[in-house]
């Protein structure tokens, strides 16, 4: 059934509950569609795997949000015990040395198998015979939860209900911020270019405000010439050159006076 039709109505969740509810929420809907599937071509106790296998899912990932990642508080956890959302009993076993990974309580009681014993999944990976690395427990489907390093395979179940979907929620939590992080820096940075490309636009102003000015002083005190002092007065420079030419003459004629006064005294 949805998880909200599994909650108190009595009781309302504790603020930080929404952050772990919708992954308890998409377990509890697979769970249901799990439970209606049809049972032909398995056993009969491999149709129990999936009910151990999601509780197992969702009892270890509300446990390492509170212990492992400190995200959800002490009224979170217990509310979900309350509510019975994950198994107490099974994260009971988890806090004792030896049976941290532990499936399920049922591989642990001796009146459930021969001679009274426990699952083979408890027995680690080193302890086992060539046929049995590969073995089962036939009620959860378990490949091997003893504790130690190399005594069972990371993945549990082998499939995706053995994953540890809280570091994988945390993992993605990171990605994000990260991303968050490049993209305010691109974004800080590129500004920082758009306001650098601004800055020779405003030296450029200034100097068409210079510019501006000389032009205001021109207009009060004149143009200046472009080619001397001839420039824009061709009347000026013709009258000159018209003085000039009269001035060689007359010194022209002054030379010849003087050179026949010279010859008559000669004579």
């Amino acid at each position: 059934m949805p998880l909200s039709h599994k909650l108190s109505k009595k009781r309302k969740p504790p603020p930080g509950f929404d952050y772990v509810e919708p992954v308890l929420e998409a377990l509890e809907n697979e769970l249901r569609d799990k439970t209606k599937e049809t049972n032909m071509k398995k056993r009969k106790t491999e149709a129990m795997w999936p009910v151990h296998q999601i509780n197992w899912q969702k009892s270890r990932y509300v446990y390492d949000m509170f212990y492992t990642h400190k995200k959800i508080s002490r009224k979170v956890y217990d509310y979900c015990i309350d509510q019975k959302l994950i198994d107490a009993g099974l994260i009971a076993k988890w806090k004792k040395p030896g049976y941290e990974r532990l499936c399920s309580v049922y591989t642990i009681n001796p009146t459930n198998y021969k001679f009274g014993t426990t699952s083979i999944c408890r027995v680690p990976l080193w302890d086992r015979s060539g046929d049995q690395k590969l073995a089962q427990d036939p009620t959860t489907g378990c490949l091997g939860c003893a504790s130690g390093k190399g005594a069972g395979p990371r993945n549990i179940f082998g499939n995706k209900y053995g994953q540890n979907l809280a570091a994988v929620q945390i993992a993605r939590e990171r990605r994000a911020e990260e991303k968050q992080r490049l993209d305010e820096e691109r974004a800080k940075k590129k500004q920082e270019l758009e306001a650098q490309k601004q800055q020779p636009n405003d030296d450029e102003s200034e100097g068409d405000a210079e510019t501006d000015d000389d032009t205001d002083d021109e207009d009060d005190y004149g143009p200046t010439p472009a080619a001397g002092v001839w420039a824009g007065s061709q009347k000026l420079q013709a009258e000159t050159e018209a003085i000039e030419d009269g001035d060689a003459a007359e010194g022209d004629a002054e030379d010849d006076e003087e050179r026949a006064a010279k010859k008559l005294r000669s004579e």
